[in-house]
């Protein structure tokens, strides 16, 4: 079964970003509950930085799960990223993702690897970042696994990287580091304007896919644009997809307005239908 999740951002310079929910954390479980979501994806300044008991009360007291955690503020923060050139650098990069990965394992709840591929820009040949955003990505899988953890990586849109931009590049990152709990994120966003065929994509990939970001063409709510979501429910059904569909969506026009919007247009993963 497919389960809805709601994303929860807890840094402040992000406040600007695609997140439904900002700052405050008991708050956003109240109405994550209140609206019907099983659970919340956190968008976190590090692992330490959240009360981890405070957190589970919230989650028990909710009867919510902790679906995901990004570690997209160590690029906003710290400039870091798991292609960088520089050996040191990029130890330090998968340090902040390893200390993410033992935040989310201690909830069972995966962590994702987004903005922190990088981009090889003019810096170093895209072979050379792709080499080292596989090892970086090796490494990585296997400390989640000692954890018995999975770790998801997201494919971005190309005004965000120039590495890994479609599931089917995903599929063959994914097929160069071979560890069996790394599984890819399909951000519906981020699909539509890479994938010549977001659902068909889907269908070739699924098999890998162990989270999706469900938002709409403009980073809005899912239902606030113009994605058809019919095809692309089914391919994920047809995949055997059973994880978390979390709203990374902008709070537009307010964050209570977009969660719900979200939750009405979730629909679809039990009627089948858009409407």
């Amino acid at each position: 079964m497919v389960r809805s999740a709601v994303t929860v951002c807890l840094v402040p310079e992000a406040r600007k970003g695609p997140f439904v929910f900002h700052g405050d954390l008991p708050a956003a479980c109240r109405e994550a509950r209140s609206l019907g979501f099983d659970g919340i994806e956190i968008f976190g300044p590090s692992g330490a930085a959240v009360d981890r008991p405070a957190l589970r009360e919230l989650l028990q007291t909710h009867d919510l799960q902790l679906a995901a955690v990004g570690t997209g503020a160590g690029m906003l923060l710290h400039g870091f990223s798991l292609c960088d050139p520089d050996p040191q650098t990029r130890a330090e990069a998968c340090a902040f993702v390893r200390e993410m990965i033992d935040f989310g394992a201690d909830f069972g709840a995966p962590a994702i690897v987004g903005s922190m591929q990088g981009q090889a820009g003019t810096v170093q040949d895209r072979a050379e970042a792709l080499r080292n955003l596989e090892e970086s990505l090796r490494h990585l899988a296997t400390h989640a696994a000692q954890r018995s953890a999975k770790l998801l990586f997201e494919p971005l849109n190309r005004y965000e990287t120039d590495l890994v931009r479609t599931l089917s590049e995903g599929t063959e990152l994914l097929e160069g580091v071979g560890a069996e709990n790394l599984k890819l994120l399909a951000d519906l966003f981020h699909m539509n304007i890479e994938e010549t065929d977001p659902a068909a994509s889907l269908t070739q990939n699924g098999g890998v896919v162990g989270h999706v970001h469900f938002v709409d063409s403009n980073r809005r709510a899912a239902g606030f644009g113009h994605i058809a979501y019919k095809p692309i429910v089914e391919a994920l059904v047809q995949a055997g997809f059973a994880g978390f569909a979390s709203a990374e969506a902008f709070p537009y026009p307010d964050s209570v307005s977009a969660a719900r919007r979200t939750i009405e247009s979730f629909q679809v993963f039990r009627t089948g239908t858009d409407d």
